[in-house]
């Protein structure tokens, strides 16, 4: 039998969990994508925190747990006796897949859930609990195309639920931030606009160092203006390894999507602002951000984030973040055709881009849809 969970936080998110596979979803489901029912993910997830909260030889668990039967896997490791899914159990077995891409399978049967085994590949739609620390978790699901980051739908941050706003209307004031959103599918291939932020924004919060990209229409030299000159880390000829993935057909394309995405990453760990093109060409780095002669300082911006329940707040740029929130913020207000990631060292995550409609630089707190 089921046991009782203790973790209100997972009682509260369950039932919105279903919700969200069975709305949302309504087509896939019935072509066989496996609908979590809320108990089971309510003890799903009440396991995977109390576990979260213990050590093993010092360390915490980091686990990813897929909830499906081992039937749709293809090439699973299967246990030769199924475990009870117990924090116990699950911190016993953590060690052994910490690595990115590796899932512990879970499932039930008459006396309640278990993990039966590891997963490298997972079927359209299938619901992921991550650990990602002490307290943490995050419930998301694989993409429809099976590609991709898999998309969030609730952060849990011990007594604290931020649920994903799937219907995020400021999304509609730039574009950018709709690939990030549960819903909008990640392309098959890598020729989707946009589709390539996703991955970028992931590769720039993986180093820790914190990053700023500038996106700069191709073939304008316009950008220049708001850039301390000389640049000195220009790429002659640009790095065109992004662009090159995306012209590819079948084969290993993924691969080097996934590489050159990851370089392009990398140097944003250097000190000051990597620069590439709509069309991904990636242009300059450790490029330092200046206001353009003809502009002037920005003083207000407006703050939104992706999350049910919270509100458009209208700050200075400074009460944002440190000196690459303010550097993107003066960029974009100089730069309207401009696009401004930045990564910060604590986590979070941020796009500006410019309202046409509210005439000021828009910053999108997105760390939520990363984690």
């Amino acid at each position: 039998m089921l046991s009782e969970p203790t973790y209100l936080a997972a009682r509260m998110v369950a039932p919105q969990l279903e919700a969200h596979f069975m709305e949302r979803h309504a087509e896939d489901l019935a072509a066989g994508v496996f609908l979590p029912p809320a108990a089971l993910v309510e003890v799903l997830i009440d396991v995977a925190f109390w576990a979260s909260l213990r050590q093993e030889e010092g360390h915490p668990p980091k686990i990813s747990l897929a909830l499906l039967p081992p039937g749709p896997v293809a090439q699973p490791l299967l246990l030769g006796k199924p475990r009870r899914l117990t924090a116990y159990n699950l911190l016993k077995l953590a060690p052994a897949v910490e690595q990115p891409g590796i899932h512990l399978g879970v499932w039930h049967d008459a006396d309640g859930l278990y993990v039966w085994g590891t997963a490298t590949s997972l079927p359209p739609l299938c619901l992921v609990l991550e650990v990602v620390e002490p307290g943490l978790l995050v419930a998301k699901h694989s993409r429809a195309e099976g590609f991709g980051k898999f998309i969030n739908l609730a952060i849990l941050r011990g007594d604290q639920l931020q649920l994903v706003d799937v219907e995020h209307t400021m999304a509609d004031d730039y574009p950018a931030l709709r690939p990030f959103l549960p819903g909008n599918g990640h392309p098959t291939d890598p020729n989707e606009p946009d589709s390539v932020l996703v991955e970028l924004a992931a590769a720039m919060r993986a180093h820790g160092r914190g990053g700023l990209v500038l996106m700069v229409p191709p073939h304008s030299t316009a950008w220049q203006a708001s850039i301390v000159q000389p640049i000195t880390y220009p790429i002659e000829p640009p790095y065109t390894g992004i662009a090159q993935a995306q012209q590819q057909d079948a084969g290993h394309w993924q691969d080097d999507y996934r590489r050159a995405i990851g370089i392009v990453g990398g140097f944003t760990a250097v000190d000051g602002a990597t620069v590439i093109t709509r069309d991904y060409h990636m242009l300059a780095f450790g490029v330092k951000v200046t206001r353009a002669a003809t502009s002037v300082p920005v003083e207000q911006l407006m703050l939104t984030e992706p999350v049910i329940g919270s509100e458009t707040q209208y700050l200075h740029p400074a009460q944002n973040g440190g000196t690459r929130h303010l550097a993107a913020a003066q960029f974009v207000h100089d730069q309207h055709d401009a696009l401004a990631l930045v990564a910060s060292q604590d986590g979070f995550f941020t796009v500006f881009a410019w309202s046409a409609a509210r005439q000021m630089v828009h910053a999108h707190r997105i760390d939520v849809l990363l984690l």
